[in-house]
């Protein structure tokens, strides 16, 4: 059965003592021996998200949007100051066992046991899960196997390089087969080709039906990987959407050099300067614009035709959030 991800009007609130507080700071105006209110800092403002069973979903946003909050909510290590999360039909907080066998974590840096050898770690995991000595030997051997670590399966984890042993934290929250898949940055630090088999094995687990959220600062992953992305600020929604109509939201840039002097252009460009037009409908303005170097007898030079990457939606959304 497929599962999806839920929440509605996430709120969570930090709150920390003031830095001088041991030191016996008393703030100005104050009463000497009176208590001073602790700062408060907002990670999530009212975040409400619907992931549907069998997407892949993308959690997007520059640091301390919001993002780790988030997973930390919905993986049960963060417990919301208000609002509500839900792993299929159980509420986070309230049915913390059922999500527990429901989701599987990979958190952005490894926390694997150094004295165990990298089978150990599988083993043992699917043994927290109550799974049978021989189905948790099979499964492990499977995803040794598929994450390409059979030949070090029996050494210790110590000497494993950083991509080794990313590979097997995926591996380590794929052996309960979970429903549920959160992946927070999982390609920090990978070579292209250990990105590249990650990316194939992701897609391989959801085409088994699995919901999977995944935060990345690589827009290029999401772009590939995500069926649909949000990209938060400030711990609230700025979008969502596919990857493309995001995309398509955003202009075409058309740019060209300027070859000759004496040319008319709305812009009056100097000879060699390079010109960037804006446009909503490229074709619209780029063959008026071919006909214009037509009448003039012109080669455009450089003439680029760019479409807005998500990459570029990213920043410029990002980029309004900060002003």
């Amino acid at each position: 059965m497929a599962v999806g991800i839920r929440t509605h009007d996430l709120r969570k609130i930090y709150t920390s003592a003031p830095p001088m507080a041991a030191g016996g700071f008393v703030a100005r105006g104050a009463a000497k021996g009176s208590k001073q209110p602790k700062p408060q800092i907002t990670a999530l403002d009212g975040l409400s998200l619907e992931i549907p069973p069998g997407e892949i979903f993308g959690l997007l946003g520059p640091n301390g949007a919001g993002k780790s909050t988030t997973v930390g909510v919905l993986t049960t290590r963060v417990r919301p100051t208000s609002g509500q999360a839900w792993i299929g039909e159980h509420d986070v907080w309230k049915n913390q066992a059922e999500v527990k066998h429901l989701i599987g974590v990979v958190p952005q840096r490894p926390n694997h046991d150094f004295s165990l050898t990298a089978r150990e770690i599988l083993i043992f995991h699917a043994a927290y899960f109550g799974m049978a000595a021989r189905q948790r030997s099979e499964r492990a051997d499977s995803l040794l196997e598929k994450f390409k670590l059979t030949d070090r399966a029996n050494q210790m984890v110590r000497g494993f390089s950083g991509g080794m042993m990313q590979r097997l934290s995926i591996a380590r929250a794929m052996m309960h087969d979970p429903q549920v898949l959160f992946l927070d940055e999982p390609s920090a630090g990978l070579d292209p080709q250990t990105r590249i088999l990650l990316w194939d094995i992701i897609r391989d687990y959801n085409r088994e039906g699995k919901t999977i959220l995944l935060t990345t600062h690589y827009m290029e992953e999401a772009q590939r990987l995500a069926d649909r992305v949000v990209v938060i600020g400030s711990g609230r929604v700025i979008a969502t959407g596919t990857p493309e109509d995001l995309a398509r939201e955003r202009p075409t840039v058309i740019s060209f050099r300027v070859p000759a002097p004496g040319i008319p252009l709305p812009q009056d460009p100097q000879p060699g300067e390079t010109v960037t037009l804006s446009s909503e409908t490229p074709t619209r303005t780029l063959l008026p614009l071919l006909i214009w170097a037509d009448v003039h007898n012109l080669e455009l030079d450089e003439l680029k035709v760019t479409r807005p990457s998500l990459e570029d939606v990213y920043l410029q959304l990002t980029r309004e959030e900060e002003r």
